[in-house]
């Protein structure tokens, strides 16, 4: 007997954030219509929180720390979060002064491998 579910891992989409990509700077005027976005992705995916993805988003100023401001406030309002990934080192100082926490993804250092890969030493590597 079907019961009319797909085989596999059917709650995987439901549950993975969806990404919201920030380029360049954003006019003011663009700024209710990335709100509406954030709103949606979050009905859609029912995961709670919308990932920031702010790597090409370039330098940032206070209009980027508004415009966050009013992304977090959207989805709390809606019933999740948003979390940043690739934030610059200086917006992060920015949204410290401002008194907003965000939530950010781990990025990997430069020099660091990624989680779960050991770096091999051959016999004779000096020590680091």
């Amino acid at each position: 007997m079907s019961s009319g579910r797909r085989a596999g891992l059917p709650h995987v989409e439901a549950v993975t954030p969806a990404v919201l990509v920030l380029s360049g700077p954003v006019p003011r005027g663009e700024v209710p219509r990335l709100c509406a976005g954030v709103r949606a992705r979050l009905r859609a995916t029912g995961a709670g929180v919308v990932v920031v993805d702010l790597g090409g988003l370039g330098r940032a100023g206070l209009g980027t720390v508004d415009l966050l401001a009013r992304l977090e406030l959207t989805a709390r309002r809606a019933g999740g979060r948003v979390r940043l990934r690739d934030p610059d080192p200086a917006l992060l100082a920015l949204l410290d002064l401002a008194g907003l926490r965000f939530e950010t993804e781990r990025q990997t250092e430069q020099r660091e491998p990624p989680r779960g890969v050991e770096e091999a030493v051959e016999p004779g590597d000096p020590a680091p």
